[in-house]
């Protein structure tokens, strides 16, 4: 195995400065290392900086979180993607503090609502300095290279975790685990990236096994990926007076659960054809089917969404929340923003 104390004499020089991430003699907060681990899953860096901060100013604390309704909860995290997060986020800051705090190590973390093996590890390594390697993407990467591993992803994915847990054998690894844990973290975001992985600037290069036999860039492999369902809905854009917009609240369990949604059909392999999306209308109107669809991947499936729209009739008090168009814009997943941005109101324009 490579030498920990050279990548963590590399990481000293070039760790990344991160808002989740303590600098050199700072004190780690569990919450904010679990916080930024839950928004990282499926997420860039970039994309989850300026949420982060924005998350930490209204819920500082892990006793904040717990307290908050979660309307307030699902709003902050409109845009961030795979809902069931903000659910078990929720779910588990409530937890922590029922139980007086975040557990020290990982099995105690896993038994938190929404922490799986991975969380627990990192959580474990960074804020509590467990020696345990946590095996993320970047991990899984650095890994198969320094190893050689041709089997695929997923089937590799047990080999690649074994190996990986066989850094902290290293006497330096234990020493500093969350620092090793991030310097790995940094080594693959930075150095040993996807696509053309900058193997001279490496402090593990000498050990490669791919660098040597001059695959690196090809590995990790990955299996090939099924062709996803298409589905399709149908959904309604009605407008009172004041320009606002109804939206309604998604069952709690299941897809996107507890978020907004501009009301609809359920989401079906065939399209729904005007008659049959109008049954599912939240008010009777004069509904107009608007030009254009709004496409969105989920993990499993392709969504082809189409829009009509109709104005509020007088004396109709049809159930869900009346948004202005930019709030409303603020307030939904990002599938739901595509929605009304095909109506181009003046607000989302």
């Amino acid at each position: 195995m490579p030498s920990a104390a050279d990548l963590l004499a590399w990481y000293d020089r070039h760790r990344r400065v991160l808002p989740w991430r303590a600098g050199p003699g700072e004190s780690r907060d569990p919450y904010r290392i679990w916080l930024s681990e839950v928004m990282l899953q499926q997420t860039t860096v970039a994309t989850v900086g300026p949420r982060y901060a924005r998350f930490l100013d209204r819920f500082p604390t892990v006793n904040a979180l717990a307290e908050a309704d979660w309307a307030k909860v699902a709003e902050e995290w409109a845009g961030l993607g795979y809902y069931a997060r903000a659910r078990n986020l929720h779910a588990c800051a409530k937890a922590v503090v029922a139980r007086g705090g975040f557990p020290p190590d990982a099995p105690g973390l896993e038994e938190l609502p929404g922490i799986g093996r991975y969380t627990a590890s990192a959580v474990a390594a960074i804020a509590f300095d467990q020696p345990m390697v946590p095996v993320d993407g970047n991990v899984e990467r650095v890994t198969a290279r320094l190893a050689a591993v041709e089997e695929p992803l997923p089937g590799a994915k047990p080999r690649l975790t074994a190996l990986a847990a066989r850094f902290m054998e290293d006497p330096a690894a234990r020493a500093r685990p969350g620092d090793f844990a991030q310097a790995l973290f940094d080594l693959g975001a930075t150095i040993c990236t996807p696509r053309s992985p900058a193997c001279a600037l490496c402090p593990w290069c000498e050990g490669c096994a791919a660098r040597r036999a001059g695959i690196a860039a090809a590995l990790p492999r990955k299996s090939p990926k099924a062709a996803r369902p298409l589905r399709h809905g149908a959904h309604f854009l009605l407008t009172d007076a004041q320009g606002r917009i109804l939206l309604r609240r998604r069952p709690e369990k299941g897809l996107l659960g507890g978020m907004l949604e501009v009301p609809g059909t359920p989401w079906r392999v065939g399209a729904w054809d005007a008659a049959e999306a109008l049954a599912h209308a939240p008010a009777a109107a004069p509904w107009r089917l608007l030009p254009g669809t709004a496409r969105h991947g989920f993990t499993h499936f392709e969504l082809e969404m189409v829009l009509y729209a109709a104005p509020l009739p007088s004396g109709l008090v049809p159930e869900g929340e009346w948004h202005a168009a930019a709030a409303a814009r603020g307030a939904v997943p990002t599938v739901m923003r595509r929605l009304i941005d095909l109506a181009r109101l003046p607000d989302s324009a």
